[in-house]
């Protein structure tokens, strides 16, 4: 049975019940229709493909079934930020159902729930972490998105890619505990290069995720100003906070490219792969005479290939050697969102 099909009988139970009006029947229906065709969510390869080709770079190293599983967490966290980003018709209205479900601990009462609660069981997937990473998508969808400090960034970070972090973790069978916190790390040092690379157009959006505290608390509109004359004091200003911010993301790869040896063999090797390929779009950034103002960074093939040869490097991290603890001051700022999906270490 397709999806649309077990979206179809899931509506018609509930249209049975009188939960829901025949209107309302169609209407939901015409609307998961539309998402599934735009989205074509039952190709999940394809998705990453084309919305994430980082991660589809290092997902062939993955294998078929843990590949597979892999980039279907990737379409369902993609198809969430699409109706955070209001590119999935009545997008966040959809995300604020969701969140609602999740906060009661279930996971079904929407379509987009109920096609994964495979995974879910499967992997033991954590209803409280996916439910940050709505709060998150949520966050974004404030009328203007100011963050205020390095803490607040963290936070952030952590419910919008930290939370993928732990639940790769799960898709990627491992159970180690210890893996947890360099996942989150890991996450949160791609989120940190994501928001250096998208600085003005975050800004476009009425987004500012550099903390306000490093720039002055310039609003969108003096960072879209300051792009228009790099030379000046407040783009200067810019340029410094975005090569501060990779240099805290440093701190959160370093933390991240620990953990892999936690991970089996392959997915330690494709992660780390992921990593570094995401990591040299910062690298580009640093090196480029246009910084954040410029043309999009992206990375060429070339590149790619490149940082695959250095990830094998990494593997030699499996070898029995003292390794570090983590780093708990990395966490200070998460208070709340500490060891959700079970503890971190």
């Amino acid at each position: 049975m397709s999806f649309l099909d077990n979206v179809r009988f899931f509506l018609e139970e509930i249209s049975i019940q009188k939960t829901i009006s025949y209107n309302q029947f169609n209407t939901i229906y015409q609307q998961v229709e539309t998402m599934v065709n735009s989205m074509e969510i039952d190709n999940p390869e394809y998705i990453l493909a084309t919305s994430g080709e980082s991660f589809y770079w290092a997902r062939r190293f993955l294998g078929n079934k843990m590949g597979h599983d892999a980039a279907r967490l990737y379409s369902f966290c993609r198809v969430l930020d699409d109706m955070a980003d209001g590119d999935i018709e009545n997008g966040p209205e959809h995300l604020t159902i969701i969140q609602e479900n999740l906060q009661q601990g279930q996971w079904s009462s929407h379509p987009l729930l109920d096609q994964f609660s495979d995974m879910v069981e499967e992997y033991g997937l954590s209803t409280k972490v996916v439910s940050s990473l709505v709060e998150g998508l949520l966050d974004d969808q404030a009328p203007k998105v100011l963050i205020n400090d390095e803490s607040e960034l963290i936070q952030y970070a952590y419910k919008v890619a930290g939370t993928v972090g732990l639940l790769m973790c799960d898709v990627l069978n491992t159970d180690e505990p210890r893996a947890k916190p360099h996942a989150i790390d890991l996450g949160i040092g791609m989120q940190f290069t994501n928001i250096a690379r998208d600085v003005l157009e975050d800004a476009r959006m009425g987004r500012r995720y550099i903390p306000g505290s490093w720039v002055n608390h310039m609003t969108p509109q003096d960072i879209i100003r300051a792009s228009e004359n790099p030379q000046s004091h407040e783009a200067l200003l810019i340029t410094d906070a975005v090569h501060r911010l990779l240099a805290l993301a440093e701190q959160y790869y370093a933390s991240g490219r620990r953990g892999l040896a936690y991970l089996p063999a392959r997915a330690h090797f494709s992660i780390g792969v992921a990593a570094k390929v995401y990591r040299q779009i910062g690298i580009q950034l640093l090196r480029s005479k246009h910084s954040w103002h410029g043309p999009r960074q992206v990375t060429s093939k070339t590149s790619k290939m490149w940082c695959t040869i250095r990830a094998t490097m990494s593997l030699f991290r499996r070898f029995p050697h003292p390794r570090k603890l983590h780093n708990p001051s990395l966490h200070t700022s998460l208070g709340r969102y500490m060891n959700q999906g079970g503890t971190w270490g």
